[in-house]
């Protein structure tokens, strides 16, 4: 019996049973039959898999994370210190919400921020017509694989024209019932017609589990969505994410992805441009060291004309770690007008630090302004000398100049507190951090 085999057929016993212990509306009941049928089709991607080519997930396999049953408990203290100033919260334990401790202060007529298990309980028409539907579970295992097993998550509805004036943080932590189990949880965040909001997902917890998660971004016409992502897990956890998002008539999301936590990590960002004249806005940090391996997988698709999407991916990576950055850029025949740009930066800071960089474009379209790009390389020894001439020293001047490369990134966050979190975090990771803070 092979690695692969063994796991799946731990998966089957809890995939063969009702993932939830609730009555669910026809659709969602279908949806998650047929992810079952297509897991066990497809099962755990190979390095033969081209788009997994340079991410072995047999450490994954053979670990073999049973999904948690019953979530356990976090601190009041553990909470507000993962929680960020000025938002609202959401608070998920192990994949399932905590309404202990949950705060939500009074929304517009019409809002909805709480529980998806509640809402599919309910019967909600409007979770049965969005859940799963621009996930491409049919191609990607653990979207198949969190579509089969998600127990609870996120739902989020602005309805049209409605303006949300408070961020909501959608807080996901793990606690020590969740060492050596998976937590599958899953985000449904929907803005119809000219609404606005702003929503920030992070993720923390200390033990060695496994997080497979999948956060679906809908953006109706006129729509505005900022959709921040920080994920600071222990360097045990292994960490898989699916994030799709998609962008109707005139929308814009901006969505920032910062990965600095756990020890296998692979984000899968996939975006559709659906309605003309929508714009798409991808950043994304990614912070290594020691033996950590972090992979980030783009893909956006320009299916009408007039839109523009631009992406930028920096990763800053030390002693052994490994990263992978894939990104694409699909232009659809007949998405004229198009305006596209895809870059990858590196920063290596040893010797023995690796990453590999592949940005591609197909364009299927004849009056298009597309771009890519990408660059691995150390840090410059004319720009250090020069700090040193300048009485900096050497830790120091190297310290300057790689905060400054991730800078880019993360003066691209307007949200003043999770901005300042990864600043505190460059800070704390980097040499003569007190340096660096004084001098910025």
């Amino acid at each position: 019996m092979t690695v692969e085999t063994a796991h799946r057929s731990a998966l089957e016993r809890h995939l063969a049973a009702p993932p939830t212990a609730v009555k669910e509306p026809t659709a969602v009941a279908a949806l998650r039959a047929r992810a079952r049928r297509r897991f066990a089709e497809i099962g755990f991607p190979a390095i033969t898999d081209e788009d997994w080519r340079f991410t072995n997930v047999a450490p994954l396999v053979r670990r073999d994370f049973e999904p948690l049953q019953n979530p356990g408990i976090v601190t009041a203290a553990e909470v507000e210190a993962a929680t960020y100033s000025g938002c609202d919260r959401l608070v998920f334990v192990d994949g399932e919400l905590a309404a202990e401790h949950t705060s939500i202060r009074s929304l517009p007529a019409g809002a909805v921020a709480g529980c998806l298990r509640q809402a599919i309980a309910a019967g909600s028409e409007l979770v049965a017509g969005h859940l799963g539907r621009h996930v491409d579970f049919e191609h990607h295992a653990f979207a198949a694989l969190n579509t089969a097993l998600c127990r609870d998550g996120a739902l989020i509805v602005v309805p049209r024209g409605v303006v949300l004036e408070r961020p909501i943080q959608i807080l996901n932590l793990a606690s020590s019932a969740a060492r050596g189990k998976s937590i599958h949880p899953r985000h449904l965040i929907v803005l119809e017609e000219a609404a606005q909001a702003s929503v920030v997902e992070s993720y923390g917890g200390d033990d060695e589990y496994f997080t497979g998660v999948v956060t679906e971004l809908q953006a109706g016409a006129g729509a505005h969505l900022r959709h921040y992502r920080m994920q600071r897990e222990s360097r045990g956890a292994y960490h898989f994410a699916t994030i799709s998002a998609w962008l109707d008539r005139s929308s814009v999301v901006a969505s920032h992805n910062v990965s600095l936590g756990g020890r296998m990590v692979r984000n899968d960002v996939v975006a559709v441009l659906d309605g003309e004249g929508a714009e798409g806005i991808f950043n994304g940090l990614y912070v290594a060291e020691g033996d950590q391996f972090i992979d980030n997988h783009m893909r956006v698709e320009h299916k009408a004309a007039h839109c523009a999407s631009h992406e930028l991916y920096k990763g800053i990576l030390d002693g052994r770690a490994r990263g992978v950055f894939n990104g694409r850029i699909y232009v659809h025949k007949g998405a004229q007008k198009t305006d596209a740009k895809q870059t990858n930066r590196n920063l290596l800071l040893s010797r023995q630090a690796l990453v590999n960089s592949n940005p591609q474009l197909e364009i299927f379209a004849d009056d298009v302004r597309c771009t890519h790009g990408s660059t691995v390389g150390q840090l410059d020894a004319d720009a250090i000398f020069y700090l040193r001439s300048r009485g900096i020293g050497e830790e120091a001047a190297k310290s300057l100049l790689t905060y400054a490369f991730a800078s880019e990134v993360s003066q691209a966050i307007d949200l003043d507190s999770v901005r300042h979190d990864l600043e505190e975090f460059l800070f704390g990771r980097l040499a003569e951090g007190d340096v660096v803070r004084q001098a910025v």
